[in-house]
C-alpha cells in the first residue's frame, strides 16, 4: 500500500511563498509520475502541476504557471511544490497524487490517471 503524506501548508499573506512536501512510503517512488492537485471549499479537485518519474518533464495549470514549481528528489522519496506570489484564490487543500500503474515517460493531469492520494495540507492566503 502506497502512502503519501503532505506537509508545509499554512497561513500566508498575499504575495508570500510556501513550499509543500509530499513523502511517499513506497520504495518504487522513483518510477512514479507525480502530481499536485488542489480542492477549494465547495469545489472539486483541480489540477495544479505534474512531473514525470525523473522530474525532467513538468506541466502546470495556466493559473499557476510562472508562480509555482514542481520538483522531486528520488533519493528522499519526496515531491515538492514551491509556491511563490501567492494569491487569495490559491487558498485550498493541496493534495499530492502518485501513479503506480504502467506509465510512459510522461506526466499526467487528470484525477482518474492517479491511483494513490495523500490526505492533503491546507493553504490559506489572506488578502
Amino acid at each position: 500500500q502506497v502512502q503519501l503524506v503532505e506537509s508545509g501548508g499554512g497561513l500566508v499573506q498575499a504575495g508570500g511563498s510556501l513550499r509543500l512536501s509530499c513523502v511517499c512510503s513506497d520504495a518504487s517512488f522513483s518510477r512514479y509520475p507525480m502530481g499536485w492537485f488542489r480542492r477549494a471549499s465547495g469545489k472539486g479537485r483541480e489540477f495544479v502541476a505534474a512531473l514525470n518519474w525523473s522530474g525532467g518533464s513538468t506541466f502546470y495549470a495556466d493559473s499557476v504557471k510562472g508562480r509555482f514549481t514542481i520538483s522531486r528528489d528520488n533519493a528522499k522519496n519526496t515531491v515538492y511544490l514551491q509556491m511563490n506570489s501567492l494569491k487569495p484564490e490559491d487558498t485550498a487543500v493541496y493534495l499530492c497524487a502518485a501513479r503506480t500503474l504502467h506509465s510512459a515517460s510522461y506526466y499526467y493531469t487528470a484525477t482518474n490517471e492517479y491511483d494513490y492520494w495523500g490526505q492533503g495540507t491546507q493553504v490559506t492566503v489572506s488578502s
